[in-house]
């Protein structure tokens, strides 16, 4: 359906060369955008160049997140290669740690805070100066199952997603009326490398697995439509929502 069309959109993904942020990287370039993927390392010229061989508008920016410096250059950068359009931001990338909560290092907490939160937020700032006079533009944070209740062993991550949770609602309050949509994705228990631990985990593994109604734990592919409705002029009445993609877990 044409509501649902990016074709010739621009757009920045966090996070793009792995798990569910390639998954939506990949969904952006299918639907027809431009893309700029960050990532922290070299493998996001090789993700880049794979999507362009599949024939897609992909290229790839080296960010470090946890530095608000090389944010800034990153983002400029992106900028460039998109001619200084930009219509989507999907903020996908994301760091885990994991520690009794009375034995955290305060190191960790730091880290995981930087790049879930204040980076969220400083992309979005500067995002929202390209998309404010533009009068149009689309935020997609990704939250967390998290974002409701609080895990075992990860105070610092799902304090981080619930603050993406809030900033995603006091930013639409702000931008709603000036074009710019901002709204939330809370992937719930994914077959990512983030979960490698717990997927190996027989017993809480099966707890979760017996939880979710959809009986499976989900996939970058399940990200793909709700990232294009909320990405798309399908959702241009959505403001400061959190949509739970869990398999029903919320529900159960």
């Amino acid at each position: 359906m044409k509501q649902y069309d990016v074709e010739g959109q621009k757009a920045i993904v966090t996070g793009g060369t792995r798990g569910l942020g390639k998954g939506m990287a990949e969904a952006l370039l299918e639907a027809g955008a431009e893309v700029v993927i960050f990532g922290s390392g070299e493998s996001v010229h090789d993700v880049a160049k794979e999507f362009c061989g599949r024939g897609f508008s992909c290229h790839g920016v080296i960010v470090d997140l946890a530095n608000a410096e090389a944010r800034t250059n990153g983002f400029e950068q992106a900028m460039k290669l998109l001619g200084g359009q930009l219509d989507i931001l999907v903020t996908a990338a994301g760091v885990q740690s994991r520690h009794k909560s009375e034995e955290f290092p305060l190191d960790d907490w730091a880290g995981v805070l930087e790049v879930n939160l204040t980076a969220v937020f400083d992309l979005c700032q500067q995002a929202a100066r390209i998309m404010l006079p533009q009068g149009h533009g689309k935020i997609v944070n990704i939250a967390s199952l998290l974002s409701f209740f609080g895990g075992f062993t990860v105070p610092a991550y799902a304090a981080s997603k619930g603050g993406i949770a809030q900033l995603t609602k006091a930013l639409a309050n702000e931008w709603a009326s000036r074009g710019i949509c901002v709204n939330a994705i809370a992937p719930g228990y994914m077959a990512t490398d983030m979960n490698t631990a717990l997927l190996a985990d027989e017993s809480r593994n099966a707890e979760i697995s017996a939880r979710i109604p959809a009986h499976r734990w989900g996939t970058a592919e399940d990200m793909k439509g709700p990232l294009l409705f909320l990405a798309s002029g399908a959702s241009d009445y959505v403001n400061g929502a959190i949509l739970p993609v869990d398999g029903g877990y919320l529900g159960r």
